[in-house]
């Protein structure tokens, strides 16, 4: 038996980028080990190290595959707690949970529940790792709760809250921010004094308070290897098919 398996599970490792700083991850989970957001490969190059929680906040889409299903399926197989929260950990997160993969947040209770059904509601656009994964456009999911948050407060009317979340949802991910609907929503002539007052309001971020939720959670929980409640389901035995053994040669040599 190897050191690795022998030893106590201590790591937690948390897949971040664009939603929240490394450095803030650090401060409110000291001791996480802090990774760039989640591609394809990841987690099962991470499930092979002494790791008692993953937790998946973002995840690439776009420039490399996504982080596969079967990936996640394979650490919970082997005793890791694997979360999500806020971008592509909330969406696998709803995906899975009946695996044992847990989900925080109001996002993924969205994507579990079907009030959110499409993959593009989390995706931002954002720069390199090296200038810290800064976002330079404005997720949909972000938006959406925006626009709620300011018609409860008197910011917005509901009549107009539809109509600005119909603009939002138009443009291409990497279009949409704040100013841009705004700026729709005077070409379509929505109220100018709405708008402008719209403007000036203090935007909420849905996805970086879902994110600190999660890295909250995980504090007050000290990572160990899970236990398998004798009235849950048989363990996970994953398949280890064609597709999956390829992806393992690639990964892990």
């Amino acid at each position: 038996m190897t050191d690795r398996r022998r030893g106590a599970r201590a790591t937690t490792i948390v897949f971040v980028g664009p939603t929240l700083p490394a450095g803030e991850v650090r401060a409110r989970l000291p001791g996480a080990e802090v990774r760039p957001p989640a591609g394809v490969g990841d987690v099962l190059r991470a499930s092979r190290e002494r790791v008692a929680r993953i937790a998946i906040i973002d995840g690439y889409f776009e420039r490399m595959a996504a982080v596969w299903h079967k990936e996640i399926l394979i650490a919970l197989e082997r005793g890791i707690a694997v979360w999500g929260a806020a971008s592509m950990g909330a969406l696998r997160a709803a995906e899975l949970d009946a695996f044992g993969m847990i989900g925080v947040g109001a996002i993924y209770r969205g994507f579990k529940t079907g009030a959110l059904v499409c993959d593009d509601e989390v995706a931002v656009a954002h720069l390199p790792g090296e200038v810290g994964y800064v976002q330079v456009s404005d997720a949909l999911v972000n938006l959406r709760d925006g626009l709620a948050r300011a018609a409860k407060a008197g910011v917005i009317t509901a009549r107009t809250r539809d109509a600005l979340l119909e603009l939002a949802r138009r443009p291409f991910y990497r279009e949409r921010s704040w100013a841009r609907l705004v700026g729709d929503g005077r070409a379509a002539g929505l109220p100018g004094r709405q708008l402008a007052a719209l403007e000036a309001w203090p935007k909420p971020d849905r996805k970086a308070a879902d994110a600190r939720l999660l890295l909250a959670r995980l504090a007050r929980e000290a990572p160990a290897h899970r236990k398998r409640d004798r009235r849950a389901p048989k363990p996970i035995v994953v398949p280890r098919t064609w597709a999956l053994r390829q992806l393992e040669r690639l990964v892990l040599g």
